[in-house]
């Protein structure tokens, strides 16, 4: 189904939120304003939501949606920049700290599931499938200035320099790559091409024959045509990333929840809580499938919204002590 043909279940809705609009103060004096920003994992699902929400809203709120990577923009975000903070992984303790210490009570909001994607020029024609262990080799720190050929990585692979692409530090899938990676978040290598826009990645690894690099499925998916991904071995044999194993967890251990973090405040504007309930319905989870991420089964926006609704804060899958376990099964133990 296209865009333009999902207004029906929403109409009765929006045109009860077009009365309650009408009713309200601005925010701005200009027009009602959804101020967002953070993960560029995340972006895509959130700019199509977002893009959808003002044309069913006839253009009456104005949504601005920033790239400033997941740690960016929850500085933004704790700060009180901002209404919701887009996420590539859990916020975390220190970040839950500084929305504290600012009086920000926030509700985390899982969305869709990516899996991380690690992807080499289209003309290297030897790497098929690499182990974490080999990850750990290429981007532990102590491989920085030291590791720079592919048959230091592997002795079959040639004698060839290696040039590595990746977010940059204030990128939640730098992250989370880290952390499975090489066991601790942040703990990289430096020496690599980094960036936020994960554009730049696209051109620097499609146009470099010795590159190997990491971002989001969907912006794989996005250039398959320029791109050749790597599988990967976790334990149980090389998978590629797909949707069906990133959405069925064999893709392991690259796959990962993503997340918006609605502020409460800003949750209690009507047009601010009409689009967040329109971000977990179907509709929005049809947009993040046709972006390329893989969207949770219905029962989990199910739960996620009764925390909305009932106004359930703080974390519950980031912080200090994370929960772990699957999605649905943490979000059923926290209502």
């Amino acid at each position: 189904m296209g865009r333009s043909g999902r207004t029906g279940a929403w109409l009765v809705a929006f045109l009860t939120l077009a009365v309650l609009l009408a009713a309200c103060g601005t925010r701005d004096g200009g027009g009602r304003a959804i101020n967002i920003d953070g993960s560029s994992t995340v972006f895509p699902i959130t700019e199509a939501v977002a893009e959808e929400y003002g044309i069913l809203t006839g253009g009456s709120v104005r949504i601005t949606v920033g790239v400033s990577g997941t740690g960016g923009g929850f500085k933004k975000f704790c700060n009180n920049e901002t209404d919701i903070a887009d996420a590539s992984r859990p916020i975390k303790a220190s970040e839950v700290e500084m929305c504290a210490r600012n009086r920000v009570e926030y509700t985390e909001l899982p969305v869709a599931v990516d899996g991380l994607t690690v992807m080499v020029n289209l003309d290297n024609g030897f790497v098929e499938c690499t182990t974490v262990e080999e990850l750990h080799t290429i981007w532990a720190p102590e491989a920085e200035d030291e590791v720079d050929r592919w048959n230091q990585v592997r002795p079959d692979w040639p004698d060839e320099s290696l040039h590595l692409y990746g977010p940059g530090v204030d990128s939640g899938t730098f992250d989370y790559f880290t952390e499975v990676v090489n066991g601790q978040a942040q703990a990289s290598r430096g020496d690599y091409t980094a960036s936020e826009d994960d554009n730049v990645l696209v051109q620097g690894i499609s146009g470099d024959k010795n590159s190997l690099g990491f971002f989001g499925y969907a912006y794989y998916t996005e250039n398959i045509e320029r791109l050749k991904a790597v599988e990967i071995d976790g334990g149980a044999g090389c998978v590629g990333p797909s949707d069906e194993t990133i959405g069925d967890g064999t893709y392991r251990p690259l796959s990962r929840p993503l997340f918006i973090y609605v502020r409460q405040e800003a949750g209690d504007q009507p047009y601010v809580n009409e689009f967040v309930r329109y971000f977990l319905s179907e509709e929005g989870r049809e947009l993040a499938a046709e972006v390329g991420y893989i969207a949770y089964p219905a029962r989990v926006y199910e739960l996620a919204l009764a925390r909305f609704d009932n106004g359930r804060t703080g974390t519950i899958f980031g912080g200090s002590t994370p929960e772990r376990g699957p999605v649905e099964e943490v979000l059923a133990a926290n209502q």
